[in-house]
């Protein structure tokens, strides 16, 4: 599941005519850097719900040929990232499946992160695997902390001071959104619920993590790829 509705409000004045998913970062759209990480995975069929010029959208994920692409159409009404994700269960399946921002990227040291997630996977401890990032490793943050691991990889919530940064990709069971509600809601209200069974864990990220929130941030990341040899 790729999270794409969102308004990038932040990102104005560019995403009054494009959607911010569309954005072009050292010449890659971030839907695409997005799928790409679905695709090294191994993902054949990602759902994209879309909602801000959704025709925009649709133009663009005609032509990607790997993953398969599923719209989930929220032209209706914005439900926000849960509800986006309850809206799509149907297309989702039975089995774990990732969800991943499309304003978020990384690139791997070694091994694709996805890819890791899925090997790390144990379904009788958990219902959420969460990709997190070291703030030394990461461009465009300006938040706190989200989350403190303990030795076994159980997260909760930081507090402030040191912690990881919350990743915008995660490995989940759909079980998790059984009860839930299907209006617009955050993915907070899953992350708290996985954390107070015990069943939210996470797993570093090996390599540099990116998130392009302005217009500001995207020289920002170009500079820091280029830097990284990974531009193109």
């Amino acid at each position: 599941m790729v999270l794409a509705a969102g308004l990038g409000v932040r990102m104005r004045p560019i995403t009054l005519a494009m959607p911010k998913p569309l954005v072009p970062v050292a010449g890659r759209a971030l839907i695409d850097r997005a799928l790409d990480a679905l695709q090294a995975a191994g993902v054949a069929e990602a759902v994209v719900n879309i909602h801000h010029l959704p025709h925009r959208m649709t133009a663009h994920l005609a032509g990607r040929q790997t993953p398969r692409i599923a719209i989930s159409d929220e032209s209706a009404a914005l439900l926000d990232s849960g509800g986006g994700v309850v809206r799509a269960l149907s297309l989702l399946g039975a089995e774990p499946f990732f969800v991943i921002n499309a304003d978020t990227f990384w690139i791997d040291r070694k091994e694709p992160a996805l890819a890791r997630l899925a090997l790390a996977w144990d379904d009788a401890r958990m219902d959420i695997l969460m990709l997190l990032a070291e703030p030394a490793s990461a461009t465009g943050h300006t938040g706190r902390t989200d989350f403190v691991m303990d030795a076994e990889g159980r997260l909760a919530r930081a507090k402030g001071g040191e912690g990881f940064i919350y990743a915008g990709a995660f490995l989940v069971h759909p079980r998790l959104f059984a009860d839930a509600p299907s209006g617009p809601h955050s993915l907070n209200l899953q992350f708290d619920k996985a954390a107070a069974a015990g069943r939210l864990f996470g797993q570093i990220l090996d390599g540099h993590w990116f998130t392009v929130g302005t217009p500001e941030a995207i020289a920002q990341a170009e500079a820091v790829l280029t830097r990284l040899g990974a531009a193109s």
